[in-house]
């Protein structure tokens, strides 16, 4: 029989915890991922309901998104006045209040203005989560410790859905109050985590200069296409089932919640298997199924095999960890925040581009859509197999890695 710990010794512990890195990433994880969830499940919705949206409105929606993110290389300018883990604060503020006023906006214009707000808010602190993470974490670690970061983040999304599907169930069905509920919740947690966590730095001080190496050169491509082709999905993936196949508020509430708790419980495991499987063998297994995957929306005309697809996709989202490791071992130690920022940057060209014009194909043929979808994940297969078995300052591709002398 086991006894209860002592009042004392339960402080003791959560003092203890919130020194831990891991801990404080994952707090602030949740918090990110608690509004974006929340944001994402009302959106679709709240543009077809109240704004009559159309898809060449959503692509020029999700476009607008993601224009912070071609601008994530700023943030290291925001690295010279402050320190990284205040910024991350302050992006989660400007996240929950983007989120908040949302609701009071139901045009067009109204949405491209409030959606820019929230999305500079997530931009920046996936930013500054990518580099902290990767400063923070050693190396032999890290793909564990990222795996708990994403299962934190999973849990906000498990939460954010399930709570929504409950308010709408139950008749609380206000726009304006629901995006104002996220919202608040967001400011409230970030608030909270500002008093309680200490100061976070990495051992090596960071260059507070934008950094692009000829040698990352790969991780650049992959990070291009991963920004690609996951665009694609939360552009057009979830408004497949809104349009196509008439999937409610609630129902994409119950179906962005499944995967949340597989995610949560799946997102530790899967960051050790990439531990355990190494870079290559992730990315090119995870393209693989994406493939598959963007192949089935544009032939599927079964709602329950949709919704099937839309879950393995979501799921598989966790493996972009392999990409971050990668970044990790063969990088240098004092570019991992101005390479975060870039790489944020580089992920976003085409996220920029691809909404806008392929809600314009959407309108001809939604299939088309998906079918560029599989060609990107392609590209990106061919390019999984350059990376290295044992990726390393000097080995970056598996050319410099058969030049090396055998051991």
């Amino acid at each position: 029989m086991t006894s209860t710990p002592a009042p004392d010794e339960t402080l003791s512990r959560f003092r203890r915890a919130l020194k831990e890195p891991v801990i404080f990433l994952m707090v602030l994880a949740f918090v990110n991922m608690l509004g974006y969830a929340g944001w994402v499940t009302l959106f679709n919705n709240f543009a077809k309901d109240a704004a009559k949206f159309s898809g060449a409105d959503i692509g020029l929606t999700q476009t607008v998104r993601e224009i912070p993110g071609f601008l994530a290389f700023t943030a290291i300018y925001w690295f010279l006045v402050m320190r990284e883990q205040t910024l991350g604060y302050l992006a989660l503020i400007m996240l929950g209040a983007g989120i908040a006023i949302t609701g009071g906006f139901p045009t067009l214009t109204g949405l491209l203005i409030t959606t820019f707000i929230m999305s500079v808010g997530f931009h920046y602190f996936e930013t500054v989560n990518q580099s902290l993470s990767l400063q923070l974490f050693p190396k032999k670690d890290a793909a564990r410790l990222l795996g708990r970061v994403s299962g934190s983040a999973a849990a906000a999304q498990f939460i954010a859905y399930g709570g929504l599907a409950l308010m709408w169930w139950i008749g609380y069905r206000n726009y304006d109050l629901l995006f104002a509920v996220i919202g608040i919740a967001c400011i409230g947690i970030t608030v909270a985590a500002y008093f309680l966590f200490p100061r976070f730095e990495g051992e090596v001080a960071q260059q507070k200069k934008i950094v692009l190496r000829q040698r990352y050169w790969l991780y650049y491509a992959l990070t291009s296409m991963n920004g690609a082709r996951r665009q694609i999905f939360t552009a057009f993936a979830g408004f497949l089932l809104v349009e196509k196949f008439g999937y409610s508020v609630p129902q994409m509430a119950m179906l962005l919640m499944v995967t949340a708790a597989l995610n949560t419980f799946l997102a530790p495991r899967l960051g050790a298997l990439v531990g355990r499987w190494g870079e290559r063998r992730t990315i090119a297994f995870e393209n693989i199924v994406l493939i598959l995957v963007f192949i089935g929306y544009a032939l599927t005309s079964n709602a329950i095999v949709a919704a099937v697809l839309f879950i393995i996709d979501g799921v598989f989202s966790i493996f972009v960890i392999a990409q971050r490791t990668y970044i990790q071992k063969i990088g240098d130690a004092a570019d991992m925040a101005p390479t975060a920022a870039c790489a944020f940057t580089i992920n976003h060209i085409a996220a920029v581009i691809i909404p806008v014009t392929f809600g314009m194909l959407w309108l001809k043929d939604p299939s088309i859509v998906f079918y560029l979808g599989a060609g990107i994940a392609s590209t990106s297969l061919m390019l999984s197999f350059l990376v290295p078995h044992r990726p390393g300052p000097g080995n970056e591709t598996i050319m410099k890695e058969r030049l090396q002398p055998a051991e």
